[in-house]
């Protein structure tokens, strides 16, 4: 292997797997692993791809300030390039992006300005006409715009697609993509109807979003819906958008992706992200209804290591109603953390007070059942140890007893739901028995997620 003198120079050129172990049925399923870029994702070719053109059309000056709207994958493409070229980026993202995802843009030293995820656009806070007004207030920024700008899509024309069909001997049946900006559909597209016009072009869409229909029936719906998968699905056609060779579109829901992509790692080993799972679902609906046996190439977008905290978390799925536990019809069922599991977190009343601190924090709770062997004898919460410690800092070496609550109002596994108004009312959380027997605790937001399960 050589050794590059740029992180930019490992962009582009990655593996593709066959997979094994996945059902798809006929047909013969190949991975392409755009995980593999140093950004983590397909989107630093265009990253490059629209800086590098601009560079060579003489529209960026040294240290110029770059700005761009991003739902996905994008930013991070653009903070990697701006940072080894030396340009000031300001990316505008909506509030739904992964907390993982924001803090690698701003520790690659991009300025990440968030807005509403709930608004369509031509709203001044859709993060599109927002990133664009805040360019025109910058003296001298340089507006991305990947949604309309051709650089985009040449990456995938001239490099992606080319690059697939000779790692695959020009011998694809179909490719199964999404749809952001665009870039990729476009590209390959373009790539495809010179190199390899037999290559069927298959979309993968989440629920929500318009293109699926727009695609399957030709019909532009002006509504969209609202999705969790980050980085594909619109609620507009782009103007480098070109759909003219894609002959079928699967609409895939939020639960089929996070359970898809969580089934690849599980069999594959592949760690993809959330849009990595809604492309796989597709590509395994189109696989299963083949009668004869195609090779299919989905793409893997980009890494899972920026959803650890959304799909990979099984609380953030119960949270959400995308796992199931059973049902008990008592208390039991807005417990997210059962003792019983062993999945509440808790302190012994003879440990240190800065290692419940250090707990909380690792664990992003506000409070600790204090549990003695299996015996609940009880809680302390960030004012616990606010009050003991303040003015004394040395008393975080003192144990949680001397500032545990030992005094508990508990609830009843029976009692009714109503019974928790007066709990939060007084500002605690609900300590769940079943007789002598501590089940876990309930919070406000534990009973807000319920109530908003009981809805969808």
């Amino acid at each position: 292997m050589p050794i590059h003198a740029s992180v930019l120079d490992l962009i582009g050129h990655t593996p593709i797997v066959k997979a094994q172990r996945l059902d798809t049925g006929v047909c013969e399923l190949f991975l392409k692993l755009e995980s593999a870029n140093p950004g983590g994702s397909i989107k630093d070719r265009i990253g490059l791809s629209m800086i590098e053109a601009a560079e060579q059309r003489g529209d960026l000056k040294p240290g110029a300030t770059l700005v761009e709207g991003t739902a996905g994958n994008t930013g991070l493409g653009l903070a990697l390039v701006a940072q080894q070229k030396g340009y000031k980026l300001v990316l505008v993202v909506p509030d739904k992006m992964s907390r993982e995802k924001i803090f690698n843009l701003k520790a690659m030293g991009a300025e990440v300005r968030l807005t509403r995820s709930d608004v369509a656009k031509g709203h001044p806070e859709y993060y599109q006409d927002l990133a664009k007004t805040i360019a025109d207030q910058i003296p001298g920024a340089y507006f991305i715009n990947q949604f309309g700008n051709p650089d985009n899509p040449a990456a995938h024309e001239f490099g992606t697609g080319p690059e697939i069909l000779e790692q695959m001997d020009g011998d694809l049946d179909a490719i199964v993509f999404g749809c952001g900006s665009s870039g990729t559909m476009t590209g390959l597209s373009r790539a495809f109807s010179t190199l390899s016009p037999k290559t069927e072009l298959v979309l993968a869409d989440p629920v929500g979003s318009i293109l699926a229909e727009y695609i399957n029936d030709g019909v532009l719906n002006d509504k969209s819906g609202s999705w969790l998968v980050e980085g594909i699905g619109e609620d507009f056609l782009p103007s480098i958008a070109d759909f003219s060779r894609v002959t079928k579109a699967y609409a895939i829901t939020d639960a089929e992706s996070f359970h898809t992509a969580r089934e690849l790692l599980g069999k594959e080993g592949i760690l993809g992200g959330s849009s990595t799972g809604t492309l796989l679902a597709a590509a395994l609906k189109y696989c299963q209804e083949q009668t004869t046996p195609k090779r299919v190439l989905v793409l893997v977008c980009d890494t899972g290591n920026k959803y650890l905290s959304k799909m990979y978390n099984d609380y953030w799925m119960l949270d959400n109603g995308f796992l199931e536990r059973p049902q008990h019809g008592d208390l039991r069922d807005l417990i997210l953390r059962p003792y019983g599991q062993r999945d509440t977190v808790v302190i012994g009343p003879n440990d240190l007070l800065t290692t419940a601190y250090q707990r909380m924090k690792l664990y992003d709770v506000s409070q600790l059942p204090v549990v003695d062997g299996d015996t609940l004898v009880g809680i302390v919460d960030e004012s616990d140890v606010l009050l003991h410690v303040y003015g004394d800092e040395a008393r975080f070496r003192d144990a949680v007893s001397t500032a545990m609550v030992s005094k508990l109002d508990r609830l009843d596994v029976k009692s009714p739901i109503e019974a928790l108004l007066p709990v939060f009312d007084r500002g605690q959380v609900a300590i769940i028995m079943d007789g002598d027997s501590f089940l876990g605790l309930i919070t406000r937001i534990d009973l807000l997620n319920y109530l908003r399960r009981r809805v969808q």
